[in-house]
């Protein structure tokens, strides 16, 4: 597999409360995203003889990065990926995140978790999350006011408003189940979302997006 080398330019900001280090890397294409998540998770089967886990965020942004990254050498036979969120739907219906997770990780040798009431998220070789332009990440929306010490790894929750273009209750894996990994990313797309994003790093508000990097511990690596 053939690699881009042209890294793009990194650039380091320290979040609130000094935790953790969020670097921001601007202008990283599908593919340095998919060369980063590689190599990731290379190193992470190399440390293990056993299985390891990834939670992946659903919406449009991802999916072309997940196809770049279904065809690179790795042993996908041994990589559990949960979504960090769903929509309380069928699997075919078009809104459903594990639905077409499964089709495309599935054929790749992937086992693919769909999140339910009951399930006991493992510890992630990395949380993969998009935020929304309200500052929300997985499916933890300003309404649902997430809680960096929330006891359960997971609830079913309603956003408030309902996004249009998906308005079903969802389950999202919490703030501390997001954060029971070896490192973050976010991939965030457009120049608003990224100054929302740059202000939970100052500390500029406390919208969920802010509250997870205030309580991260791990790298966290925003690709824009």
């Amino acid at each position: 597999q053939s690699r881009n080398n042209n890294s793009p330019q990194r650039s380091g900001m320290l979040c609130a409360g000094g935790m953790t280090a969020a670097q921001i890397v601007p202008a990283a294409t599908d593919s340095q995203i998919a060369d980063w998540l590689f190599d990731h998770l290379t190193a992470a089967l190399a440390t293990t003889a056993g299985a390891i886990a990834i939670t992946v965020p659903g919406g449009s942004t991802p999916f072309p990065i997940l196809a770049e990254l279904a065809g690179r050498p790795l042993d996908w036979s041994r990589i559990a990926v949960w979504p960090g969120d769903d929509r309380i739907v069928p699997e075919d219906h078009p809104a459903s995140n594990v639905g077409r997770i499964r089709a495309l990780l599935e054929p790749a040798g992937a086992k693919v978790i769909a999140l339910t009431e009951d399930a006991k998220p493992p510890h992630f070789a990395v949380a993969w999350l998009g935020m929304g332009g309200d500052g929300h990440i997985a499916s933890l929306f300003p309404n649902t006011d997430p809680q960096v010490d929330d006891p359960h790894a997971l609830r079913r929750l309603t956003p408030d408003p309902l996004p249009p273009e998906a308005p079903f209750d969802r389950l999202s894996l919490t703030i501390p189940a997001l954060l029971d990994s070896d490192a973050v990313i976010f991939v965030i797309r457009g120049a608003d979302k990224v100054a929302v994003f740059e202000a939970a790093i100052k500390g500029e508000h406390d919208l969920p997006v802010a509250r997870l990097l205030r309580a991260a511990h791990q790298p966290v690596i925003c690709f824009a």
